[in-house]
């Protein structure tokens, strides 16, 4: 029988909005399922149950008002709200109670969601795996040997284990979309200067966007047009009502569209990036379900060179900018105290060349794929990983496994591209296994309706064990 995490959560606003459904009870329901079953999964660092009730509470008691009106949402612990720890999955900030809310959190507030509590990220959002020595690891539904990825692992497990019908993530770096791939749901970074930053730490050269996890396509556009309402910064891309994103996911988009395929990364001239059969497999099972569809998909030749050096760079220095004394470093993790006391150790003119060269990247990045609308790539190179592959104690092999797990990420952020991830088949054990499309600036609306034919020629996924 179906049950109300069944639904989708644009269905779920609509029954909210018609009166077919009560902001207490849908509420009530997902609150019983994280108290059920967090405690085998961990997506959640603190669950605000009282304050969700009474949320609820108040909004029933009034006309259905706001987009995500009485739908239930969880905050990333990047994301201030006044009176809630926020730890930045930190012990150094074990203690933190902020006494303001982050401009997210409050706009989600405006639009009527109701926050369930935080979500767990690693610390300080700077890994792509969702494992501390602070908190217990945030697990995989699917498989909970294995890790959720990050940096918002917490809010894709959430998701994909029906703890939250849809959740906000931030991506600086592919924090969005690599927990989305690990677990098996669809995570959406939308262009530089399309929605609020909102990651609860300011954006360091432009990378970080807020965007949405969802377990359908239609669902990750439902999100993203709510975000794309809620307090823009004054650096806004226009975004006319017609550019509204559910319609394209739901229409399955209008094509034909032009998909060029590669699975270089611009990290090849620098680590040895080994694509495993899984990933390998599903880009070309979407690359005929694309051309099934109609579109036409090629082959892409792409050469990126000289990638590496300047995003460890930034990488580093956007570290270095963490307020954290000599005595923070004794406590972080020692990727953390790593990357800030490299990044520390940067000269101004390492900084404003890799600045630049991050500039000449995004212009030859944004031309080299100009040809076409989309290009297809793998969302990871690897399998999920075990719980406590990535290397503790040595930082630098610790960073080298993040780039071969997770090598096509970074790029869409320094270039300020939109992407999607999107489940298209079921590898190992039947885990889901997902691809990536990488679009034009602005080019959100191709996107989601090419990921929503993938989703349509995939079918219905089988839940995982949890659900």
């Amino acid at each position: 029988m179906a049950q109300l995490h069944d639904l989708e959560a644009h269905a779920q606003a609509a029954a909210l909005r018609k009166g077919d459904l009560d902001p207490r009870e849908l509420a009530a329901h997902y609150l019983a399922r994280i108290a059920a079953l967090d405690g085998g999964i961990g997506a959640f660092v603190e669950v605000t149950d009282a304050a969700a009730r009474d949320r609820a509470e108040t909004l029933a008691q009034d006309a259905p008002a706001g987009v995500l009106w009485g739908l239930p949402l969880a905050d990333k612990d990047l994301v201030a709200r006044a009176g809630v720890p926020t730890r930045y999955g930190s012990r150094a900030r074990r203690d933190h109670v902020p006494g303001h809310t982050d401009e997210l959190a409050a706009a989600l507030d405006e639009a009527g969601a109701v926050s369930l509590g935080k979500t767990a990220t690693p610390e300080f959002g700077l890994t792509g795996y969702t494992e501390t020595s602070f908190t217990p690891p945030t697990r995989d539904p699917w498989d909970p040997r294995h890790g959720s990825g990050g940096s918002s692992g917490g809010a894709a497990a959430a998701v994909a284990a029906g703890l939250v019908p849809i959740a906000p993530g931030s991506d600086g770096g592919g924090s969005i979309r690599i927990p989305a791939a690990t677990v098996g749901v669809v995570g959406l970074k939308p262009s530089r200067g399309r929605l609020p930053i909102g990651s609860g730490i300011d954006s360091f050269a432009g990378l970080a966007v807020t965007g949405p996890l969802a377990r359908t396509v239609a669902d990750a556009a439902f999100l993203t047009d709510a975000l794309r309402g809620l307090r823009p910064h004054p650096f806004a891309l226009a975004a006319p009502p017609a550019a509204a994103l559910l319609p394209a996911a739901l229409a399955h988009g209008a094509g034909p569209l032009r998909v060029g395929v590669t699975t270089v990364s611009p990290w090849d001239d620098d680590e040895q990036i080994d694509l495993d059969r899984d990933a390998r497999a599903a880009v070309d099972v979407a690359a005929r379900m694309l051309s099934a569809a109609g579109n036409g998909v090629d082959d892409l030749d792409w050469r990126p060179r000289g990638y590496a050096a300047m995003f460890r760079t930034i990488w580093r220095a956007s570290a270095a900018r963490l307020p954290l004394s000599g005595a923070d470093l004794a406590l972080v993790e020692p990727i953390t105290a790593w990357l800030v006391r490299e990044g520390r150790s940067l000269r101004a003119t390492d900084l404003l060349g890799a600045l630049d060269a991050a500039s000449l990247f995004e212009r030859e990045t944004i031309a080299a794929l100009s040809p076409v609308d989309a290009v297809l790539t793998p969302a990871l190179a690897q399998t999920p990983r075990p719980i406590g592959w990535f290397d503790r104690d040595d930082a630098e092999r610790n960073f080298a496994q993040q780039v071969r797990y997770a090598p096509y990420s970074s790029f869409v952020n320094v270039a300020g591209l939109p992407a999607i991830v999107v489940p298209v088949t079921t590898g190992t054990g039947g885990h889901p296994v997902s691809v990536q499309l990488v679009g034009r600036p602005g080019g959100e609306a191709a996107l989601v309706g090419l990921a929503a034919q993938l989703e349509t020629a995939r079918g219905p996924l089988p839940h995982p064990p949890v659900w």
